[in-house]
């Protein structure tokens, strides 16, 4: 069969909860959710532990690469995305944060609609959730200690704590706070300032997947191993898509949730995007639409790593040895439980603010107002740190001499750098060329040296560096020159790319999409992924793709009566 109701391209987290909303809604339509990559039900793909190594699997992955990145020492840096059943949710570090209730008041701001307001967001991501926020024994409640109103109980998707830790999480976790940094009991609250223990989007050891949503509905056809090409179209009316040859109809809408980096593409070649640059490709212009590829943000990191005293920790046991990860592996293929449930499981993760320092600063100031207001508001936090990276999975020959080691990761949120994604091909199949701009703002330049500044009052306290041995990556200096240097050598993608076709009100310029997820000029076709979202939400985005899945799909349902 080739003609549905509703087409939705891409399996990622939105895409997946778009067809999920509208596969259960009463009226039952009939659904295509078409994938590029492969069907990805291989259980071992989903062990806990192992969830920083699946973007390896090239089977998985789209490999993109950024341009060369003239403010970070032109270097080229990954920027991975998701190619199967799952999506990015398949190949991402498991990280469920659903970011700062301000974060979702701006979002209602610039779109004009109460429906990305905090409150109506909340509600749907506590339908999204089974969470299970058991801790183990003994663990002070003051490191996590949710309350049962901020989540839900019997969604689909299954999130939470790791049931066992590693020894030293709760001691870094104190270390942190005598180093002057708040804790804080749920970061999913609405508020994530302070530090807090991760909550993942996993459960009893197996990883939870975009496609857990979407399997077993005899409404719902699921095609894999079809990348689409372009949207098929009547003058100015969306009625299909072609992938590989094949065209698939919708009587009622198509939606794109190929993302950031692959819609735009999809949309240029059917004739939707910047004229010069369709005209540059010798694709015909059906809508010149200036925002499509532009407005790219995502948010950036580096690494600070010492190696540790013998017997800080239990990881050289674990990771030196290829027979205890052998048998780990065995235990957790028979009941989800052991090592690979537990290493690298379970993180320390906190938002931090600058707020004294940043109101001073220059660069603040020539900020446009909006924004200004926005960075102060109570919940918008200005960085991020993880606690507990496996980096050694990351750097090739790592020494096994060095694998007691200690790996904090910090994070520059809110950059104000738009980068944009643009054609290089006349041909379909060929991506577009990606250029976030990392750091090519003056105030992301100034936030990213007070925030690696800032973060270095714990990894310089004296209750932290008592157990260190040598340097793994740490700045030469203290100095603006010296941070700003370490940034350039070593900053890597987070892989929260979002904006490239921006929700706004119609007539907005930067917009391409209205807040009803329509792609202004043409009928029919919809957008529902992070490259709508207009703010670069304060979380790791994933929380945030399926609740802008779960809300186009509410708005469908009601528009046609589908309920």
């Amino acid at each position: 069969m080739s003609s549905f109701d509703f087409i939705v391209v891409g399996s990622g987290p939105s895409g997946c909860t778009v067809a999920y909303e509208l596969a259960r809604s009463a009226a039952k339509p009939r659904i295509l959710l078409i994938e590029a990559g492969d069907d990805n039900d291989d259980r071992s793909h989903r062990v806990d532990g192992q969830r920083w190594t699946t973007f390896q699997n090239s089977s998985m992955n789209w490999g993109y690469k950024t341009t060369p990145q003239r403010d970070c020492n032109n270097r080229e840096i990954d920027y991975s995305r998701g190619r199967c059943i799952g999506g990015s949710s398949a190949i991402n570090f498991g990280v469920y944060s659903v970011g700062a209730r301000d974060d979702y008041e701006e979002w209602a701001r610039i779109a004009g609609d109460d429906n990305f307001a905090w409150s109506s967001i909340q509600r749907r991501f506590k339908a999204l959730e089974s969470f299970h926020g058991e801790i183990p024994e003994g663990v002070d409640k003051k490191f996590a200690n949710p309350r049962p109103e901020d989540h839900g109980s019997d969604g689909p998707l299954h999130v939470g704590f790791a049931r066992e830790w590693e020894r030293d999480l709760t001691d870094l976790l104190e270390t942190a706070e005598q180093a002057g940094f708040p804790l804080n009991p749920d970061h999913n609250s609405g508020n994530p300032i302070g530090l807090s223990v991760l909550i993942n989007s996993a459960y009893k050891g197996l990883r939870s997947m975009a496609g857990d949503l979407v399997k077993g509905r005899e409404n719902l056809t699921i095609i894999t191993g079809a990348p689409v090409q372009r949207v098929l179209l009547e003058g100015t009316k969306a009625v299909g898509v072609e992938a590989k040859g094949t065209k698939y109809y919708a009587s009622k809408e198509i939606i794109l949730s190929s993302g950031s980096l692959n819609d735009p593409r999809i949309l240029m070649h059917s004739g939707i995007g910047p004229a010069a640059q369709l005209k540059e490709y010798n694709i015909d212009v059906v809508l010149d639409a200036p925002a499509i590829g532009q407005g790219l943000r995502d948010h950036c990191f580096v690494p600070l790593a010492n190696t540790r005293a013998e017997g800080t920790n239990d990881r050289k046991a674990f990771y030196g040895s290829k027979e205890a990860m052998d048998a780990a592996l065995e235990q957790w293929q028979k009941d989800g439980t052991g090592p690979w449930a537990k290493f690298a499981c379970e993180l320390g993760i906190g938002w931090f603010k600058l707020t004294e320092k940043l109101s001073a600063w220059p660069e603040f100031k020539a900020l446009p107002a909006d924004e200004q207001r926005y960075l102060l508001a109570e919940t918008v936090p200005h960085y991020e740190i993880i606690t507990h990276f496996p980096l050694h999975w990351f750097i090739p020959d790592f020494p096994a001499e060095a694998l007691t080691y200690s790996c904090f990761l910090v994070f520059l949120f809110n950059a104000q750098t738009r980068g944009e994604v643009v054609l290089q091909s006349s041909d379909p199949d060929t991506p577009l060329l990606f250029n976030p701009k990392f750091l090519a703002h003056p105030f992301d330049r100034r936030l990213a040296v007070e925030a690696l500044r800032d973060s270095l009052r714990l990894a310089k306290s004296e209750a932290y560096i008592k157990d260190n041995i040598a340097e793994l990556a740490m700045p030469a200096g203290e100095s603006d020159e010296e941070l700003l240097e370490y940034w350039r050598q070593n900053i890597s993608s987070s892989w929260h790319m979002t904006g490239t076709v921006k929700m706004g009100k119609k007539g907005d310029a930067d917009a391409a999409v209205d807040p009803d997820f329509k792609l202004m000029g043409i009928d029919n076709l919809r957008v529902a992924d992070m490259s709508v979202v207009p703010v670069l939400v304060n979380a790791h985005v994933q929380a945030t793709a399926y609740v802008t899945g779960a809300t186009l799909g509410e708005k469908l349902v009601k528009e046609y009566n589908l309920a």
